[in-house]
């Protein structure tokens, strides 16, 4: 049984990632004080430090959030290519950048992206471009990881329990059951992969 920081556990992707890992012992983050066991921002590199210092020892962190903003590129903002950059990419690389500090040896690091930096749709090109960051980031670090420690990315498309809210954007695009991402998020968690990332899609 290892010792998991889960980092978004109560959405829909949280959720999909709990059907795969459930024969660890998860310690759920997130920014709702009430709703998790610890607190974090993944955005604050103090928020990070504080939840890794306050959980002690743990061998993974899985990683399922990450604030993107929605507009054409022609209106896109600084404002808002920023919010998605500080969340979705340096919230992420920052929690392994700081995590590597804490976690146990031959730990791991599973982030999120998504299908959209292979299959876009309008709207979307800040979440796609961090998605493919990410996915870059992964593969490059894997080479720099100290004491064994792994990392990989999901890069699921949407899923069946969130059909409802982002079907209307994804026309032709099949959903995939969360239980199908969560076996993903099992393989980064409990295989010896690194520097990969771990396509689901129909």
């Amino acid at each position: 049984m290892k010792t998991i920081i889960l980092i978004g556990a109560n959405g829909k992707m949280g959720q999909a990632a709990l059907t795969g890992l459930g024969k660890h012992k998860i310690i759920t983050a997130g920014r709702s004080a009430d709703s998790y066991d610890f607190q974090v921002d993944i955005t604050s590199e103090a928020s990070l430090r504080k939840l890794y210092e306050d959980v002690g020892h743990f061998d993974a962190v899985v990683n399922t959030v990450g604030v993107c903003e929605y507009a054409n590129f022609t209106e896109m903002t600084e404002e808002q290519w920023m919010s998605t950059i500080l969340s979705k990419m340096m919230g992420q690389i920052n929690i392994v950048r700081i995590g590597q500090e804490y976690i146990a040896d031959k730990g791991s690091f599973t982030l999120i992206t998504g299908i959209l930096n292979t299959k876009p749709i309008p709207f979307a090109i800040a979440d796609a471009t961090t998605s493919g960051a990410i996915d870059t980031f992964v593969k490059c670090v894997a080479f720099e990881m100290p004491r064994g420690i792994r990392v990989n990315s999901i890069n699921p498309t949407v899923l069946e329990e969130a059909w409802d809210v982002y079907g209307e954007m994804m026309p032709g695009f099949e959903p995939v059951p969360g239980r199908l991402v969560g076996k993903a998020f099992e393989r980064s968690v409990d295989g010896f992969i690194t520097g990969q990332v771990i396509f689901v899609d129909a």
